[in-house]
């Protein structure tokens, strides 16, 4: 959520935001409503003070006057009961386009509309040659699943027939490679002062919305009938409100999460896009960091994050590009983010296996985590998020990047140790 103070100095700059982002919000509507809102607070406020001098006179007058008194009164209370629902209306609708709107994102965001206008800023590693020259022998990179079907690590048909499409069982040494992958991260990242930490998959929807993910995102949300609890899409939604109407003391910033959680995603705005295999799925399993640290700090701790991607993804070996999202392809909470895309020979193509986002104080204004300044003044902190490991996607780049010509997966040797030293997966 933006400030209201500054929305009302900058009323352009947030409009310029919005259209940016591709969103519309009635930003001339929102200030009409806080003037009226303002108005009427005023107008309730000098009533209850009327209120309070006639209940001082009341005391003291005489009882002659005591009836005229309380008479005047009557009339001031009757005339703030017929404003409090006039300022419960305007509170109301001013709230909801407050929530409507985006953060605006940071001046060093390229513009653009789509992912078409996204920026690779850099390349890594070495893209594996299959098809070698005449007179040496190669092949053609298979897709993942066809790999992964005749080593019988993927169960799509079972998961299918138990819980419908774009679900799967991971089986064999698929799950070993998920464990060997969440272990790699934990012992990377607690190494760098990140809290490790199992999150609740279900949310309250005051804690969803707090997060930001609701107001363009809820027909990607999962949501419980009964109990109406949100399924997270991500551990960073269970992480973001641990602190939520907490404090932090400036000298504890940033504050550092490792999280393990499975994830949920109905994919609504993905129907006909990798329908098969698991790229796409509503089920996955994901490891996530999540800060929270010093307005002052945020794009240093935004590329830190990055950095810290990219050195898992180099840990294992895996080519790369590095992607600055454009405008128009952030999400609400988002004021910058970079995606990592790994290249995928069964696809020939990149494809994102990572992100991470500057939120700066968007969702902490919602959530209302602050910190105390050595001075004693509070300030919202702000709140960034990135990808250690989403297990499915990496999985895809393991087994196409290190599949060999008799079908067989050579183990990345960094997993090989929480693997009991296993090198090669084969039928």
């Amino acid at each position: 959520m933006l400030d209201i103070k500054f929305i009302r100095k900058n009323p352009e700059k947030v409009k310029e935001g919005c259209k940016k982002k591709q969103v519309k919000v009635d930003i001339d509507r929102l200030l009409e409503l806080d003037k009226k809102k303002r108005k009427l607070l005023q107008e309730i406020e000098q009533l209850r003070a009327e209120k309070n001098k006639t209940s001082e006179k009341i005391v003291k007058a005489e009882k002659k006057d005591k009836q005229r008194l309380i008479s005047e009164m009557k009339k001031v209370d009757v005339k703030s009961d017929k404003l409090k629902p006039k300022l419960e209306k305007a509170e109301e609708e001013l709230n909801d386009i407050m929530l409507k709107i985006p953060n605006l994102p940071l001046d060093d965001v390229p513009e653009g509309k789509d992912e078409r206008d996204n920026k690779v800023i850099r390349k890594w590693g070495k893209i594996p040659k299959f098809d070698l020259p005449a007179g040496r022998q190669g092949f053609k990179p298979k897709d993942y699943m066809e790999i992964a079907e005749k080593l019988d690590l993927i169960d799509l048909k079972r998961a299918a027939k138990v819980s419908g499409t774009r679900f799967g069982y991971l089986k064999n040494e698929a799950v070993l490679l998920e464990f060997a992958l969440i272990n790699l991260a934990f012992n990377t990242l607690t190494k760098e002062g990140f809290i490790p930490v199992i999150t609740p998959v279900m949310l309250k929807e005051e804690s969803m919305q707090a997060m930001g993910y609701l107001e363009r995102g809820e027909e990607e949300v999962y949501q419980t009938v009964r109990d109406h609890l949100y399924l997270v899409g991500t551990s960073e939604q269970s992480i973001g409100v641990m602190h939520m109407d907490e404090i932090f003391d400036e000298k504890d910033l940033p504050k550092r999460y490792v999280a393990f959680s499975t994830c949920f995603r109905r994919e609504a705005g993905s129907y006909g896009k990798d329908t098969k295999g698991i790229l796409r799925v509503h089920q996955f399993d994901k490891v996530e960091m999540f800060s929270f640290c010093h307005p002052n700090k945020s794009k240093e701790e935004h590329k830190f994050l990055l950095s810290l991607e990219e050195k898992l993804v180099q840990a294992l070996n895996l080519p790369y590009q590095v992607i600055q999202i454009c405008t128009g392809d952030l999400g609400d909470p988002s004021a910058a983010k970079f995606d990592i895309e790994c290249w995928m020979p069964g696809q020939n193509q990149y494809r994102e296996t990572y992100s991470t986002s500057n939120c700066t104080d968007f969702q902490a204004r919602r959530l209302n985590v602050r910190y105390q300044k050595l001075g004693g003044n509070l300030e919202f902190v702000h709140t960034l998020n990135g990808t250690a490991f989403a297990i499915g996607r990496i999985l895809i780049a393991i087994i196409e990047n290190y599949q060999q010509k008799d079908g067989s997966i050579t183990i990345p040797e960094v997993l090989r140790p929480y693997m009991n030293n296993l090198k090669v997966i084969k039928k």
